[in-house]
């Protein structure tokens, strides 16, 4: 959808701050709020929930990922986000990315917008609309989490502790569809992960397998558009759509996009990890013409293949519904481009 044409500023404040440890390893964490003007319209307050965190004994700036996530798993009673069914055994992402010598935050989506149709006239698009509601061709919320992201972004261009030239955006499933929303709009972003983020994301629309557009236009979902989406469920069909997932991907060239699977087995056929890796394949020409590799095939690979010799990657692993188990297939091919552990 589109953005309005003037959105509030955000000011962020540090709530807290302290030195603690994610598994053995130190490191500073900082609670934010990104408060969003509401002066001309006091009835709806927003604020983003933010939470940043980077090696104590890093010596400068270090890469971040932001993750679109929960600071406080709604799971279970911790910090820790679930690492989902088919988990490796490996330590946890955050751990991964402390002791490579990067850092992590995690952006909280339902602090900008809420997850809901009845919510579209509260957050970030309630806010703009003054409480009104939206029209057909303005933002859904898929796009004002994206919106939100950069503003978190803002947030990092400020801060000593991180470098702002090397973040990368993470999300899984409806947050892996904001992740390549996110990527995709805003040039600052350096690399990004993009997990099972099926149709509405990386997955080919027009390819009749797994969810459809019908099921993006349903009761449950069809706030993650704009209204004028809608159309393509009912008057229009999705061979009528002037654009595809695979024009989605294009979009971020020529920055480096890893795009992430579960097994079929596990995860399901619902997400249909073909159709995502297609999506890769067809924005190939673009990173192309840009100089860049694309994945190199458009041969659907085995299970467990990495396709990481290119600058759009994919990988499907042998877990559920779950970035964990290519976390360290990401990072090791997020180090062509941010380098290794630069503090020991």
């Amino acid at each position: 959808g589109r953005l309005p044409d003037y959105i509030p500023s955000v000011t962020w404040q540090v709530m807290s701050q302290k030195d603690t440890t994610i598994g053995n390893h130190p490191i500073r964490e900082k609670m934010l709020r990104g408060i969003v003007d509401n002066s001309a319209y006091p009835a709806i307050s927003v604020e983003i929930q933010l939470l940043l965190a980077t090696p104590l004994q890093a010596d400068g700036p270090v890469p971040v990922v932001l993750e679109f996530g929960f600071i406080r798993s709604p799971f279970n009673n911790n910090a820790a986000a679930p690492i989902g069914l088919g988990s490796s055994g490996e330590p946890s992402w955050k751990e991964q990315l402390i002791s490579r010598g990067w850092g992590y935050a995690v952006i909280v989506p339902s602090s900008i917008q809420a997850d809901n149709g009845a919510g579209l006239r509260q957050g970030i698009i309630g806010l703009v609309n003054k409480g009104q509601a939206r029209s057909p061709g303005e933002w859904g919320t898929l796009r004002a989490w994206a919106w939100g992201a950069s503003r978190a972004l803002d947030y990092f261009e400020s801060d000593p502790n991180v470098d702002a030239t090397r973040i990368a955006v993470e999300g899984l499933s409806r947050y892996g569809k904001a992740s390549v929303v996110a990527m995709a709009f805003e040039p600052r972003f350096s690399l990004a992960f993009i997990g099972s983020s099926g149709a509405g994301g990386t997955k080919i629309l027009r390819r009749i397998f797994g969810e459809q557009v019908e099921n993006l236009a349903s009761t449950g979902e069809y706030h993650w558009f704009c209204g004028n989406f809608l159309k393509y469920a009912s008057e229009l069909t999705p061979d009528d759509l002037p654009v595809d997932a695979h024009s989605l991907v294009a979009l971020c060239a020529p920055r480096p996009v890893f795009i992430s699977s579960g097994s079929p087995q596990v995860e399901g056929q619902w997400v249909d990890a073909k159709g995502m890796f297609l999506g890769g394949v067809h924005a190939g020409p673009v990173y192309r013409l840009l100089g860049k590799k694309g994945l190199g095939t458009d041969t659907f690979p085995p299970l467990g293949t990495p396709l990481v010799e290119g600058d759009i990657a994919f990988r499907q692993h042998a877990g559920g519904h779950s970035t964990g188990p290519n976390w360290s297939t990401w990072i090791a091919w997020a180090c062509r481009y941010w380098g290794a552990c630069r503090y020991d």
